[in-house]
């Protein structure tokens, strides 16, 4: 079985090659990135390519499953770059895998597609996917699976993927979290689990998260499954102001959400760190995530807790971890 993996040097991608390497039915990778790595993977060939002005037709050909993983969160400022790679890009990787004849598709979706929604229940793949109006990651990854319908209508013969998995850590991705939310300033040598002191009580704050390896595992199961259709994925337990002054032994301290808000908002404006307050608007209103149609169906069950998640992210923070390739790169 050869795959594809269109983005393949970031956190998933290079989890997801991780995966592959001991997956008996794939037995050839080409890795689709616009800068390569430096270091090589398991099986895998690696190919520079721009998703939104390469022609990426002929790299696709002879592939048995394209997977899109591709996604710009930086240089949020410039949102005609965010755009191009992230909407237009997109459709353009869609579209190729159909020129191709490829006969499956694995499409990085998130929980950010999803429409406001609650914090005191789950909510299955039949949530509508509208996005959270402030947030720009929110609207590209709602206008996309828009874009995605209509492939999958105009298309039926293609065998089409949605995972929308809850934030995803690692390690190895301390150093880009630094460069793509909190910025130079940010003192992450001081940031570590036993030195995180207080915890905001924020209204709302209840969030999921999952381990780059095991999102690596529900596409693995995707690629080599016959599924179609959307699946949630994330880890237990959900993270709250309890659950977080747990982990970290710290004491909760009241924070309204519009204070919150503004302070991300003054700060970005201000050029102090690159996170515009849409990011907090989409943490406050997506909602939690039911996986029980991954678990169900593709035999999907995180090996990793959501709690222990986050403290791998926070001791990379603080190590300036990283990986091999451009995206992670120290």
């Amino acid at each position: 079985m050869k795959v594809v993996v269109v983005g393949a040097s970031g956190n998933a991608g290079t989890a997801l090659l991780r995966a592959l390497a001991d997956e008996n039915a794939v037995t050839e990778i080409t890795g689709i990135a616009r800068r390569l790595p430096g270091t090589s993977f398991p099986k895998t060939n690696w190919v520079s390519a721009d998703v939104a002005e390469d022609e990426l037709t002929p790299l696709f050909a002879g592939a048995d499953c394209v997977v899109h993983l591709a996604w710009l969160i930086q240089p949020a400022r410039d949102r005609r770059t965010t755009w191009r790679t992230n909407v237009l890009g997109s459709r353009h990787v869609f579209e190729a895998a159909v020129a191709a004849g490829v006969p499956a598709l694995v499409y990085a979706s998130s929980v950010g597609a999803y429409s406001p929604g609650p914090k005191d229940r789950r909510v299955d793949e039949s949530w509508p996917t509208g996005g959270i109006r402030t947030s720009f990651y929110s609207r590209d990854k709602s206008d996309v699976e828009g874009i995605l319908d209509r492939i999958e209508r105009d298309h039926p013969e293609l065998r089409v993927v949605r995972l929308r998995p809850s934030l995803i850590f690692q390690r190895s991705m301390g150093t880009e979290a630094k460069r793509l939310f909190t910025g130079r300033l940010f003192p992450h040598r001081l940031v570590t689990p036993e030195r995180i002191p207080v915890v905001p009580d924020i209204p709302g704050l209840r969030f999921q998260a999952t381990h780059s390896d095991d999102v690596a595992d529900a596409y693995r199961r995707a690629i080599v499954s016959d599924a179609r259709g959307a699946y949630n994925v994330a880890a237990e337990p959900v993270l709250d102001p309890d659950e977080l002054a747990r982990l970290f032994g710290a004491r909760k301290v009241p924070v309204p959400a519009g204070l919150a808000r503004g302070v991300v908002a003054a700060t970005w404006r201000l050029r102090l760190q690159p996170t515009p307050e849409g990011w907090v608007d989409m943490g406050l209103q997506t909602p939690l995530l039911d996986v029980t149609r991954i678990r169900g169906e593709l035999g999907w069950e995180p090996r990793v807790s959501a709690g222990e998640a986050l403290l791998d992210l926070v001791r990379g923070f603080h190590a300036g971890a990283g990986a091999p390739t451009p995206p992670m790169r120290p």
